[in-house]
């Protein structure tokens, strides 16, 4: 097991006092066991980290400068290898004064009786880890050590130095016996605070800030709390703070506690931020107007929506921008007054601590009197072929005044305007349709349409040669038709009292009607025609052999 410091001794009084104090320190060391340095009991739980002043430098572990004024007497203590000076010397070091703060003895074995009011089972850095006499390895004096570091509260590392041995490092943990009698809390280590905390952002109501917690020696955690007016606020001990609307127009600070294990808390306050500004209500939804523009007809407001929420809400309705008196609801009749008017909406939202906000609504259209009326139907007279004219029967309406505007479509695509229409090739086989506009100031556009049935349709011409052969005759049909480029359908040939029935494919049919008696002989064509191609015929004769 690692070795114990030697037990130090008091301070001394005369000239010849450490002379005598070495003999009785040497005796009690024979009487020990003859040990300069005693061994730690079975069970001790102290690990040696270094031995002597140039080790445990070049390990990393220094002596706080007492190697160079180990020679000097600090509290009144024997200089030299000795724990009670070298604990003394740091303390000095610490910013104590260089004198005893107790009288009588000066025993590392008496400085825990002497300053009881200041010990306890605590463990911190800068704290003086005091064993009693025989007690942890040491001897009938007692033993001191300085804590240079608490690892946990059941671990720690002290430096030290031993009379009649040598100044070292060590680890100690509670399981054991070698855990110090107590610590005596002279002059601790505390974190120490560099450069102060800091307010970081502008403060507003409902708009974080945050603590920025300065420069700390050595580093540690740190506790928040918030401060406004110089107050504490309560429940602000995060390092965001957002500002609630009773703070307006107060200061904020914060006060950032440091911690560290084994070191004194710390605490510093930063300077004192802006006076808290109100907050800006943000709009999450809306405003907007549903119905109908229209005399009569209500007007409904959904109102916006804000984050936080707003406390307080004022709508005013407005017709081309100026406020409509008493309209102040969610809902809105439109009267006579707003016909012709665009109507809007606004609302003003408040909340304590926060800075108004005023949200409108987009315009309606203006507002109309009412839907034209169509109380008599239009027509189209005329017929549904080329050549022919189409015209647009009136109706009749209120108000009586509306303009009416006529507009020919084929097949749902316009195709010319006006009252008549002639048609033409191009409308050969497609639906025709009249649709009529009717628009007037303040009323909702009306339009109806109307639609002859049946689709347009064209006239036919038939051409005929013929050819004669032996008891046969051939008979070519060209069937043409306006608007239609390849007529097909049906024709029936008679040649003498010979009948005989074709397909026209492509505007052309091709006959060879047999067994004809010979002589010229008469040849009749009839074109039946289709649904959208009147029927025609053709005459003419035919030599056969």
């Amino acid at each position: 097991m690692p070795h114990q410091s030697q037990p130090s001794h008091a301070p001394r009084t005369t000239r010849s006092a450490r002379p005598l104090a070495a003999v009785v320190l040497l005796l009690g060391t024979v009487l020990a066991g003859l040990v300069a340095v005693p061994v730690a009991p079975a069970g001790a739980a102290s690990t040696y980290l270094c031995t002597g002043y140039k080790a445990c430098r070049d390990a990393g572990y220094p002596n706080g400068g007492y190697q160079a004024v180990s020679k000097q007497m600090f509290w009144r203590m024997y200089a030299g290898h000795n724990c009670t000076n070298y604990v003394a010397y740091r303390l000095v070091s610490s910013g104590m004064p260089n004198e005893r703060p107790w009288s009588g003895s000066g025993n590392a074995e008496n400085w825990g009786r002497a300053m009881s009011s200041i010990t306890d089972d605590v463990p911190a850095v800068g704290a003086v880890a005091w064993w009693k006499q025989n007690t942890g390895g040491a001897g009938s004096a007692g033993h001191v050590a300085y804590v240079e570091q608490v690892v946990s509260p059941t671990e720690i590392i002290v430096s030290e130095d031993s009379w009649g041995g040598d100044f070292h490092w060590r680890r100690i943990t509670r399981t054991g016996t070698s855990w110090p009698s107590g610590f005596i809390h002279f002059n601790d280590k505390a974190v120490v605070n560099d450069a102060p905390p800091a307010v970081v952002g502008t403060p507003t109501v409902g708009q974080p800030v945050t603590a920025e917690p300065g420069a700390w020696q050595p580093t540690a955690t740190y506790r928040y709390q918030w401060l406004a007016g110089g107050k504490a606020v309560a429940g602000a001990t995060s390092a965001t703070f957002t500002p609630t609307p009773d703070l307006k127009g107060k200061r904020l600070a914060v006060k950032v506690t440091a911690q560290r294990k084994g070191y004194a808390a710390a605490s510093a306050t930063s300077p004192t931020a802006p006076a808290v500004a109100p907050g800006v209500l943000e709009q999450t939804a809306g405003p907007a107007i549903t119905g109908t523009a229209e005399v009569d007809q209500t007007l409904t407001l959904a109102q916006p929506a804000f984050t936080p929420a707003a406390e307080k809400l004022k709508i005013e309705w407005l017709a081309d921008g100026t406020p409509i008196a008493g309209a102040t609801g969610e809902q809105l009749v439109l009267g006579q007054e707003q016909i012709g008017t665009v109507v809007s909406a606004r609302v003003t939202a408040r909340a304590a601590g926060y800075q108004k906000v005023v949200a409108e609504t987009a315009p309606t259209g203006r507002v109309i009197a009412g839907t034209i009326e169509v109380r008599r139907d239009f027509g189209v007279r005329g017929v549904l072929r080329t050549g022919r004219t189409l015209k647009a029967v009136a109706g009749t309406y209120t108000p009586a005044d509306a303009k009416v505007e006529h507009t020919w479509l084929r097949d749902g695509t316009p195709v010319g305007t006006g009252t008549t229409y002639e048609l033409t090739p191009q409308d050969v086989g497609h639906a025709m349709t009249l649709r009529v506009d009717l628009t007037a100031p303040h009323f909702r556009s009306a339009s109806t349409t109307v639609r002859p049935d049946g689709r347009v349709a064209t006239t036919s011409k038939v051409a005929l040669r013929t050819n004669g052969r032996k008891g046969r005759a051939i008979v070519v049909v060209d069937v043409t038709a306006p608007g239609v480029a390849a007529p097909d359908g049906t024709v029936r040939i008679k040649v003498a009292k010979r009948i005989v029935e074709a397909t026209v494919t492509d505007g052309r049919a091709r006959v060879v009607v047999r067994k004809v008696r010979a002589g010229r002989l008469p040849v009749v064509v009839v074109y039946r025609g289709t649904e959208v191609i009147r029927s025609s015929r053709a005459s003419g004769t035919v030599t056969v052999r």
